[in-house]
């Protein structure tokens, strides 16, 4: 009769050991999935708003920013069209155009630089949304002196006091490198959620990871071979 009962109770402890090892499993699986990284903090979503951004800002200075109303007699033959002179974004605020490309590289160079890199990328795209929004509302603000370019080429005329009508685009700028900036700020924090993957940072991550103890020459080797010096 006594080993029936010692049976039963070691089958029960056994029983007991697998519900709690499931339990735990159970228990770890939802902490798994909390780690992962939000939607506003992954790579392919973040590199895609500065690209999108930068894109759109550069994309505006293809359109037209200024109309100037000028007098058909003072037009001539340079321009032939009675709505009046188009000046494109791209000769109303020349910098957005240089600022958007250079945002442009910046987010791609993001999505595979390391930490430190990371800092510095994140300030220049924030520079250059900052010039962006700058140079666009300038040309709101002041629209016949971002004109007076155009004016003087097409008619040969500076200094003349004209209409000048402003289009949307520039205010489009405006919201895109405003966009843009608020972009490239949420790099820094988003960072923490990437995982790395420049030699560098790798070797680090191995040589973390490895057991401490003598080095072989072969092991010396591989070291130099990465860059780093075993001495």
């Amino acid at each position: 009769m006594g080993v029936p009962e010692d049976s039963a109770q070691k089958d029960g402890l056994q029983g007991g050991s697998v519900e709690d090892s499931s339990q735990e499993h159970s228990a770890g699986r939802p902490a798994a999935k909390r780690t992962g990284a939000p939607v506003w903090a992954r790579k392919s979503s973040l590199v895609l708003i500065i690209a999108a951004m930068a894109l759109a800002a550069f994309g505006s200075t293809t359109q037209t920013w200024l109309t100037v109303h000028l007098d058909p007699a003072q037009l001539g033959q340079a321009v032939n069209s009675q709505d009046g002179l188009q000046v494109q974004g791209s000769k109303a605020a020349t910098t957005v155009t240089a600022l958007a490309l250079v945002a442009l590289a910046g987010g791609l160079a993001a999505s595979i630089a390391g930490r430190i890199a990371r800092w510095i990328i994140t300030a220049i795209i924030v520079l250059a949304s900052a010039g962006i929004v700058t140079a666009a509302v300038t040309v709101m603000a002041d629209p016949l002196a971002a004109a007076q370019g155009s004016i003087a080429a097409a008619t040969g005329i500076t200094g003349s006091s004209v209409q000048v009508s402003v289009s949307a685009f520039p205010a489009l700028a405006v919201v895109a490198g405003f966009l843009l900036g608020l972009g490239a700020l949420l790099i820094i924090p988003a960072g923490r959620y990437w995982k790395t993957r420049t030699k560098y940072d790798a070797a680090a991550a191995g040589r973390a990871g490895a057991p401490e103890g003598p080095a072989d020459e072969i092991d010396s080797w591989d070291r130099l071979s990465r860059g780093d010096d075993p001495t």
